[in-house]
């Protein structure tokens, strides 16, 4: 059962990709919103996505069935007392935030909301921000973290898993105090790690910037979460705090192990820690997590004019919109010279088959 109108509270990245998503999948639901930048609210009006743009949370919101939360992480608190005010027995009230403490204990405070209230994180989205950076296919196969209260009815978190399985996400059910540990081991924890890396090498490079100019792929992957959107950084730090800083004393015991391990030189100890990492990674499903699937293959292409067209040409004539093409300088831990990018699944599967039957090699993700 669909809802019959739905609200957002921030239309930015993951905001504004739940209502496209939403849009293109029911296009007949009306979308409301409100979100503090007119331009944004402006182009969704133009775009279609939204039937009505709000200059506050009003009474406009009142005859939604679903509300979503989008706004950044401290600042939805903010919105919780004024829904308590505009609430209906056929509400359900949810978020996108990252971290779900403080929005689960603030709800704990307004009983009547409670029961009402399924958290909500789609864990996708990338480094870059704003409604301009949405995308309606962004949840497509995505996990979609559902962090229910002790006191919304089961029948409500039924209706509201289905409706999420059918915009395209995988539901998956915690508890909010777990919620919080598992994405600050696998996105905070990482992002402080990546950021703590990039200024590390910032501070030792030379004058020449010579580690900027050769940063390997290796480098630029496990660091690309360092272009995120600093401000959104700086509410998941404050409002996950305890759990980030329990995982960074876990993390500096763990690279002391590692140290240790490496300062004894023992070979087969050495090889041991890097076999069971690659094992356990190499386990991981690469099209789901916190960051957006990445569709994306690399191949090996002579130094020749007109090369890169020509690739570019049998894609497009086949209808394959590509979404980045990039030379490969410094190939370390990676083999092919052109990276190629894709927007979806189908592109690129697509692509794989093409080139290959133009006897390209092929190196894929």
């Amino acid at each position: 059962m669909k809802p019959e109108k739905i609200g957002f509270i921030g239309l930015g990245h993951i905001g504004g990709s739940v209502a496209k998503t939403v849009h293109r999948i029911y296009p007949d639901i009306p979308l409301i919103a409100y979100d503090t930048s007119a331009r944004t609210l402006a182009a969704a009006l133009e775009e279609g996505v939204i039937t009505e743009a709000c200059d506050g949370v009003t009474d406009a919101f009142a005859d939604c069935e679903y509300i979503y939360l989008c706004a950044p992480v401290l600042d939805n608190n903010d919105y919780v007392q004024k829904l308590s005010g505009l609430l209906h027995a056929n509400m359900l009230l949810t978020d996108v935030g990252s971290v779900k403490n403080r929005i689960h204990e603030n709800i704990q405070l307004y009983p009547e909301l409670e029961k009402h209230f399924i958290g909500g994180h789609p864990m996708c989205g990338t480094e870059h921000t704003g409604y301009e950076n949405s995308t309606p296919y962004m949840l497509e196969n995505a996990y979609y973290v559902l962090t229910p209260t002790p006191t919304v009815s089961h029948s409500k978190v039924m209706e509201f898993e289905a409706f999420i399985k059918s915009i395209g996400a995988i539901p998956l059910i915690l508890d909010y105090k777990k919620h919080d540990f598992s994405v600050g081991s696998i996105s905070h924890l990482p992002t402080v790690i990546a950021c703590t890396l990039v200024n590390l090498v910032k501070n030792l490079d030379d004058d020449n910037e010579t580690l900027r100019t050769i940063a390997a792929g290796g480098f630029k992957d496990i660091t690309r979460v360092a272009s995120s959107d600093p401000c959104m950084w700086e509410n998941i730090c404050i409002a996950n705090k305890d759990q980030i800083l329990k995982l960074i004393d876990a993390y500096a015991d763990a690279f002391q192990n590692t140290r240790d391990t490496i300062s004894r030189g023992d070979e087969t100890e050495i090889r041991s820690f890097f076999s069971s990492a690659k094992e356990y990674r190499d386990s991981f499903n690469i099209n789901r997590g916190v960051l957006r699937p990445i569709y994306r293959l690399f191949l090996d292409l002579i130094d020749e004019a007109g090369g890169i067209a020509t690739i570019a040409t049998i894609l497009a004539t086949n209808g394959i919109s590509i979404k980045n093409l990039r030379i490969i300088h410094n190939r370390e831990v990676q083999q092919g010279v052109l990276q190629v990018e894709f927007y979806e699944q189908a592109s690129y599967d697509q692509a794989v088959k093409l080139l290959n039957r133009h006897h390209y090699m092929i190196y894929e993700k």
